[in-house]
């Protein structure tokens, strides 16, 4: 940007849609520097405003941060809090089964479930689904493994989180913190390197 970007209006809208879309979307973690970039380059005090605003909407959820919980309900109808899930890490799916995308990652997530199984992780699946018994009808086929529960559309968990949209994956550790708010899908190469550094733990 400094090297082939000389007006300063212009800078200053290219980084404030930039800073503001990757924050909004993907949080704090490991955004020091565009953060600081930004304020360097933008001084529009209602652009300022907006950023500042969604930096602090993002703050509990950097890592190492206590993860907002959730109590919901699984096909049989027990339910199960995260709470409960404490001692082991916590990989979790926030999807939907009208989600193209969401149905895209479930074979991904199947084999990272086989790839783990017996290890010190959970994966959990958190349908928000408005309609339950499509929910119902999908985990019934039983080629959807973890621990699936339904928490619905409106749930305090996805609006603590910022979930905007699905498929989201968040990854906790053993204490249920935050790892990564905004974890790597369970297609990219990257979840397994780091379920692997974080197991050897």
């Amino acid at each position: 940007m400094d090297d082939n970007v000389k007006d300063a209006k212009v800078k200053s809208y290219i980084t404030n849609a930039y800073a503001y879309d990757v924050v909004s979307s993907s949080g704090l973690d490991g955004k020091d520097e565009l953060i600081a970039y930004f304020h360097k380059n933008v001084s529009d005090p209602k652009l300022v405003d907006k950023f500042d605003k969604v930096c602090k909407q993002w703050e509990g959820l950097k890592a190492g941060c206590i993860s907002p919980s959730f109590t919901a309900t699984d096909i049989n109808g027990k339910q199960v809090s995260l709470s409960s899930l404490k001692g082991k890490y916590v990989y979790i799916d926030v999807w939907a089964t009208w989600c193209g995308p969401c149905r895209g990652e479930l074979p991904y997530m199947t084999k990272l479930e086989e790839q783990y199984a017996g290890k010190d992780i959970h994966f959990v699946g958190l349908s928000c689904d408005s309609n339950k018994s499509a929910w119902e009808k999908r985990i019934q086929k039983g080629d959807i493994k973890g621990i699936q529960l339904c928490i619905g559309p409106n749930s305090d968990f996805m609006q603590k989180y910022l979930v905007k949209g699905i498929p989201r994956f968040i990854l906790l550790d053993r204490e249920g913190k935050i790892v990564n708010a905004n974890a790597p899908r369970p297609s990219d190469p990257k979840t397994s390197q780091l379920f692997e550094q974080l197991l050897e733990k």
